[in-house]
């Protein structure tokens, strides 16, 4: 008979439920943030060049209207800019390494029922996510360097997406749970 085969006192329609759980729809959220972080370092890591171009045309601000009132923020120096590119590259790897330990945390936490240090992790985690795009692109790149003016060199759509989702993946990490539910 369905639902009567039993493990660990549940039955298997009781762990399928399981995974309508908000601490599951948390796990799978923050593993979904920590497998796109993992992508976008090593994509910036094997292919360096791409977006280090991007970079030096954001901080060299030279596709922007050239407005003389700005132009005095432009970073123009290789060292510099491929500085704030191994920075950037470095934060994401680091963003990345505390998202799947975060993962990690959440599966031990499911199986334990203690979900409090998967939910730091991920909280740390994304935050980092939020820094890097919310203040590095749209507050330092979309702003102070006038990105948004750019029609070639603009991430301010990118950054926008990964805002939103780690925005509403640290929501969900922080919703209270029903106390049978962590």
């Amino acid at each position: 008979m369905a639902g009567t085969i039993r493990h660990n006192g549940t039955t298997a329609r009781d762990r399928f439920l399981r995974l309508g759980t908000l601490p599951v729809a948390a796990a799978a959220l923050t593993g979904t943030v920590a497998l796109s972080m993992v992508l976008v370092a090593f994509g910036n890591i094997t292919d360096f060049g791409t977006n280090q171009q991007f970079v030096q045309h954001v901080l060299a601000m030279d596709t922007t209207f050239k407005d003389p009132q700005l132009m005095w923020r432009a970073v123009t120096s290789p060292a510099l800019q491929n500085a704030a590119y191994v920075a950037i590259i470095l934060w994401e790897v680091l963003t990345a390494a505390v998202l799947v330990l975060a993962t990690w945390l959440w599966v031990v936490g499911l199986r334990r029922r203690d979900c409090d240090r998967a939910r730091r992790a991920s909280s740390t985690g994304l935050v980092m996510v939020l820094l890097l795009f919310g203040l590095g692109f749209f507050g330092i790149g979309g702003e102070w360097f006038a990105m948004w003016q750019s029609s070639d060199w603009n991430g301010l759509d990118s950054a926008l997406r990964y805002v939103v989702l780690a925005a509403f993946a640290l929501i969900v990490v922080h919703l209270p749970a029903a106390p049978h539910e962590d």
